[in-house]
């Protein structure tokens, strides 16, 4: 098929097929596309809250988001706090910025996890670990930044408002760990005097 039409269609991949001339009945890519959006969406929710669920515990983000339910050790402030978030991105655009956002947001990880080797391949340790030629880093960050220039303004501002929440939180846990950090010291010098 010519890139032309390609480009202009809602449905490329079931136009090609339909090109072939297989006669696959068009209800089967609806119903692959559902699964396929069911089964992205509910990855996307346990990444999400165990991310937050795992940030908490490290004191990056709020403690009252790493709770958990005492016999089954759900994470369930922060499957509570990652639905409601998911909710209110749905309900302000269609499911295309929906994926879109995700995208842009999984590229920014990447994005930053690509630097973060480059940082910590200058640190020195005693043990083996894993390696990789410098160049498949510095290509990494070229590409995600390449697929994140694609995006449009809304999308930008969609990710842009989720990651500012992320930093006020995570401004809010740091200024509490470090106010609580002085009592600790204090505290703990009573101790010894004592």
């Amino acid at each position: 098929m010519p890139a032309a039409d390609l480009a202009g269609s809602t449905s490329p991949l079931l136009d090609v097929v339909n090109a072939t001339g297989f006669g696959i009945p068009e209800w089967i890519f609806g119903l692959v596309a559902l699964i396929a959006v069911a089964n992205g969406s509910l990855l996307t929710m346990i990444m999400a809250s165990r991310l937050t669920y795992g940030m908490a515990e490290q004191g990056l983000l709020p403690s009252v988001l790493g709770r958990v339910l005492p016999n089954r050790r759900t994470p369930w402030v922060a499957i509570i706090a990652t639905t409601v978030a998911a909710m209110i991105l749905s309900s302000t655009g269609d499911l295309a910025s929906l994926a879109e956002t995700v995208v842009v947001l999984l590229l920014f990880v990447f994005l930053s996890t690509n630097i973060a080797v480059l940082v910590l391949r200058k640190d020195r340790v005693d043990h083996q670990h894993f390696q990789i030629p410098v160049i498949f880093p510095y290509l990494a960050i070229a590409s995600c930044v390449l697929l994140m220039t694609q995006q449009s303004a809304d999308i930008w501002l969609r990710a842009g408002i989720l990651v500012a929440i992320g930093l006020v939180l995570y401004a809010i846990q740091h200024r509490t760990t470090r106010r609580s950090a002085p009592d600790r010291t204090a505290d703990s010098d009573r101790e010894v005097k004592h």
